[in-house]
């Protein structure tokens, strides 16, 4: 058991955002309540509160550490790595984003709602993760490929981020989603995300001096 309230906090913290984590696999963000994460826990339901107001902070704690991860993966790719051509750092980007499928869905389906739903200290947290995850792209950016001038950098970034929006979507496709498009005539064709992204990334890198 943790010793301490700060790491009692952090402990049970961790336990929510996990509990909310592995509902979110199987159930909607609109089905999961507060009850639903609280029954996952090893303590109350009311015992959230004292940590959480909505879910929607829960899940906002779920995608600031999404973003973690994804940090940590830029960063070891820049330890990892001497030196990249513009295809090999978009083979490991690309990765990078296909390693991260609930940080893409998080950010297509429920960003807004969250972003609504969550106090400004929950909200200017994530944004830190964020953040940060813009920064570690643009150290790759300035390792692997230091040609790219500052207004190279910023185009890719800004190129990148919306693409980003719309990877999970294009990419997790349900069976009702599939038939529909069918009846509509129109014809679908499978990308997985790390293809789409590849792709992307290639074009856009290939495409700046």
């Amino acid at each position: 058991m943790p010793k301490g309230s700060a790491e009692l906090t952090r402990a049970r913290k961790e336990e929510i955002v996990a509990a909310c984590r592995k509902l979110y696999e199987t159930m909607s963000f609109k089905e999961i309540t507060l009850k639903d994460i609280g029954q996952e826990t090893s303590f109350t339901r009311t015992s959230i509160y004292n940590y959480f107001e909505t879910k929607e902070e829960i899940f906002l704690a779920l995608f600031q550490r999404e973003y973690e991860l994804f940090v940590r993966d830029l960063d070891a790719l820049c330890a990892r790595e001497e030196s990249l051509s513009r295809d090999e750092l978009a083979d490991a980007l690309a990765r990078a984003l296909s390693n991260r499928p609930m940080m893409l869905k998080l950010l297509s389906m429920n960003l807004y709602d969250m972003e609504a739903n969550s106090r400004m200290e929950h909200l200017v947290e994530f944004k830190t993760a964020y953040g940060a995850s813009v920064a570690a792209l643009d150290r790759c950016l300035r390792k692997f490929v230091p040609s790219l001038d500052e207004t190279g950098r910023q185009t890719f970034l800004y190129t990148l981020l919306p693409f980003i929006y719309g990877l999970y979507p294009y990419t997790v496709v349900t069976e009702k989603q599939r038939s529909a498009m069918e009846e509509a005539g129109i014809r679908y064709v499978y990308m997985s995300t790390y293809d789409m992204a590849y792709t992307f990334l290639r074009t856009i890198l290939g495409g700046l001096t």
